[in-house]
């Protein structure tokens, strides 16, 4: 069984490039871990689907939204990354998928995308689905530790190094609801620009009164 992972440090942390306050920051940025995780829980063949947090807002937040929470200090967010992966190791995951929780349009069907071509790799190595700023949106690891987290700037790059490195096998996919992750207004339009996925953080934006530059 796959498990997935979705890593957040704490509500809002790390979006001072949007125009918002504290308050609102943190409210966008729960309704994005939402619907991630509505994604990842619309298929029955990830399980755990779990968030990695040593906040307990964040812990709250998706305990509610129906995920099973990892509490890990925070020592980096690759760090925790590796550390969750473990322990869902040991207990019997074949394989990780961690997806960032700001990715908030993620659609279930470019998920299975991701996990279907773990076949095509003959369902060990890895499989990339990188950001249209170069980072990595989703990773799937079968085993969890064929290559080690890489996460930050340019991390696509480091993923494919890292794979190169351990002479794991790759595949990559450039999947359209993984491709923006929200980190400053321009990604806010990007978002929107998309035709599907994301509905909590719509809504939430919209009760923001957020309204992207003319």
């Amino acid at each position: 069984m796959i498990a997935a992972l979705v890593p957040v440090k704490r509500l809002g942390a790390g979006k001072s490039r949007l125009p918002l306050d504290r308050d609102a920051s943190a409210a966008l940025a729960q309704a994005m871990l939402e619907d991630v995780l509505a994604a990842l829980r619309a298929l029955p063949e990830l399980d755990p689907v779990a968030v990695v947090t040593g906040d307990p807002g964040v812990a709250e937040a998706a305990a509610a939204a129906g995920a099973r929470v990892l509490r890990h200090p925070e020592e980096g967010l690759n760090a925790s990354i590796d550390a969750a992966s473990a322990a869902l190791s040991a207990e019997g995951a074949t394989g990780v998928l961690v997806v960032l929780g700001d990715v908030a349009g993620v659609v279930p069907e470019d998920l299975r995308r991701l996990l279907a071509e773990l076949d095509a790799v003959g369902g060990s190595g890895a499989v990339l689905a990188p950001s249209a700023d170069g980072g990595t949106a989703a990773l799937l690891r079968a085993p969890a530790d064929a290559i080690a987290s890489g996460f930050g700037p340019e991390s696509a790059a480091r993923h494919r190094e890292l794979a190169r490195e351990a002479g794991v096998p790759l595949r990559e996919l450039a999947l359209p609801s993984l491709a923006v992750d929200i980190d400053a207004e321009e990604d806010l339009s990007a978002f929107l620009a998309r035709p599907d996925g994301g509905a909590r953080t719509r809504a939430a934006l919209a009760r923001i009164g957020w309204r992207a530059p003319q």
